[in-house]
């Protein structure tokens, strides 16, 4: 026997296969797809006389225990058994060539179905939940793919998306199969943590590419683009403004977010970005409701808040006494958010509204909504609603409690704030409704809500002079994490008690970015001033350096509009009027009045 010539041996170690008819048992046809990692190829099995697809890293297995170790991954990763992701069926290797074979059935890759226009969005966005479904369980299997590319992706004539080659790529040697006791070690659960992310990565590159039929930085395989991204390269990846295709901006959002420039703005799981899918789909989807349908269910087991501590019994309590303390009811039902907004709820919906008599508006009063319902009415709609903090516990009851805190303090400088003539009741109801939003992600998405949170806070500088750099606007993380705009969900859920356009006008906040010019009717008023309280209760929340340059921009925007200095601003935070004593505080009702 000769001795082996090592030049030799390492040139044979990273060589492809041959374009040759014959791998083991099947014959090749072509290549389907390669990266730095692997190779693709599409072949068939005379055995069985059918196509396959067959997966196997772009060099041979350096020894026998590297190939043992390969040979063991993907066998556990192929019992791993998900919709998403494709069912292989044979595991084998020819030559020190690990493989994973899978049918090829009607299916095709989605590097052969996207052309240069990109796919459909919609189309995108549902394949991507069913293959990020499959992603996730594999990672909560220990499971990672490690080279997600197009043509990793088989999508059948239904639209059916299979994820295929899990496991396939090579792991470094001390990350392949880990002993059982090193399985939960600290070096373990970090590789784990690190791998799953950089595939999240990887699919929003595949994402990019299918909706814009264009691969990102003009890199086919991900692995080289990702080296090109920050931190590692300088190279930021973002869709283009203009695509073959109409591409919605939510979903615009998200792709974007999944590739963001700042790692800790990325998605860090495969689950959180499929649930981002998720929501943007099934807004989309809805004939009857949009982003309603996010909430429905949730909505009627929980209600839109739980109540706050003591405030529900107080209540019923109250309702119990004599009818002449009517307005103090009311203002005992307006300090707390949960039952103003089941009243609100019981007295606008079609049935009551149909009692009515025709030509009256929504109820936008607590006085008037208790006539209508009675004391017994207000008692029961106390002992409905959930404890607090109803399903919630820990930090993200306490992040609700503190939205309410700002949500209340938005409507009393709100009411502090308005002009003389317009009802104190009114403005406080149209304030706290451009809350709804805000409180029920908090309330139903507690977990979404923190990150909408954490994508908002600045982003300090890696360099020494430079500014910090500003977090997403309230719009685009709501949109990157839930799929739809927090504003979006307050509408909903309002329109779904009952409330008209006139009141959906009203509740919607003005872009923070937009200055207010003009003031037409007193729907706009109303508007404008329960939106400046609310922008003066953000400008407070930031940190305290920011407070000053945030207020007078608040008091740029809405100057014209309302007449409003900023020491009214300043003023109306500290729980001083800034209209005149002498003003009409409680004068003539407006258009909108207590029946």
């Amino acid at each position: 026997m000769t001795a082996s010539d090592p030049a030799h041996d390492a040139k044979r170690a990273t060589a492809q296969p041959a374009a040759s008819p014959a791998f083991g048992p099947f014959r090749l046809q072509r290549l389907l797809g390669k990266s730095a990692q692997t190779l693709v190829w599409l072949a068939t099995d005379p055995r069985v006389d059918a196509e396959r697809v067959l997966v196997m890293p772009r060099a041979q297995a350096p020894d026998r225990a590297q190939l043992e170790r390969h040979l063991q991954a993907a066998s556990k990763a192929m019992r791993v058994a998900h919709p998403g992701l494709a069912a292989a069926v044979e595991v084998g290797e020819h030559d020190r060539w690990p493989y994973i074979a899978y049918p090829r059935g009607q299916s095709n890759t989605l590097a052969e179905l996207t052309g240069a226009q990109g796919s459909p969005a919609l189309d995108v966005a549902r394949w991507s939940v069913q293959l990020l479904d499959g992603l996730a369980f594999a990672h909560e299997a220990a499971l990672a793919h490690r080279d997600i590319q197009a043509w990793m992706v088989l999508i059948d004539e239904s639209g059916r998306a299979r994820l295929i080659g899990l496991e396939a790529a090579a792991a470094p040697h001390d990350r392949m199969v880990l002993p059982a006791d090193a399985a939960h070690s600290v070096t373990g659960l970090q590789a784990q943590r690190r791998d799953a992310e950089r595939d999240v990565l990887a699919f929003g590159l595949v994402m990019h590419y299918a909706l814009t039929g264009q691969h990102a930085l003009e890199q086919t395989d991900s692995a080289v683009a990702m080296a090109l991204m920050p931190p590692q390269g300088r190279e930021p990846v973002r869709l283009p403004w203009t695509t073959a295709r109409p591409l919605p901006e939510a979903l615009r959002v998200i792709a974007n977010r999944a590739t963001d420039r700042q790692e800790r703005n990325r998605y860090h799981s495969a689950r959180t970005l499929a649930r981002a899918l998720e929501g943007w789909i099934q807004a989309e989807e809805a004939a009857d409701g949009g982003p309603l349908a996010l909430l429905a269910d949730r909505l009627r087991s929980n209600g839109a808040l739980p109540s706050l501590p003591g405030a529900a019994r107080r209540a019923a309590r109250l309702a119990l006494m004599e009818r002449e303390r009517t307005n103090e009811l009311a203002e005992i039902v307006l300090q707390d958010p949960a039952l103003t907004f089941e009243l609100l709820r019981a007295v606008n919906t079609a049935e009551v509204r149909g009692a009515m008599i025709a030509g009256s508006g929504p109820v936008l009063t607590m006085r008037r909504a208790i006539a209508m319902v009675g004391l017994d009415g207000v008692r029961r709609a106390a002992l409905s609603l959930r404890d607090w903090p109803g399903p919630l516990g820990g930090a993200a009851a306490t992040a609700l409690e503190r939205a309410i805190e700002r949500a209340q303090r938005g409507a009393r400088i709100a009411q502090l704030l308005r002009p003389p003539g317009y009802d104190a009741e009114v403005i406080h109801l149209v304030a706290l409704l451009q809350c709804l939003g805000r409180l029920v992600t908090h309330y139903h998405f507690p977990e979404e809500a923190a990150q909408i949170q954490r994508l908002m806070q600045a982003v300090p500088s890696d360099e020494e002079g430079r500014p910090d750099e500003p977090g997403m606007s309230e719009e685009s993380a709501s949109l990157a994490v839930l799929g739809v705009e927090i504003d979006a969900l307050g509408a909903a859920v309002a329109r779904y008690w009952g409330l008209d356009e006139s009141v959906l006008h009203m509740i919607r906040r003005f872009a923070p970015r937009n200055t207010v010019r003009t003031i037409e009717n007193d729907d706009d008023m109303l508007r404008a001033t329960a939106s400046c309280a609310n922008d003066v209760v953000d400008a407070l929340s930031l940190p305290a350096r920011q407070n000053a340059a945030a207020m007078q921009r608040v008091a740029q925007r809405y100057a014209r509009a309302l007449n409003l200095s900023l020491r009214d601003l300043q003023l109306a935070a500290q729980g001083q009027s800034p209209h005149d004593a002498s003003g009409d505080r409680d004068g003539p009702l407006s258009t909108w009045h207590a029946a």
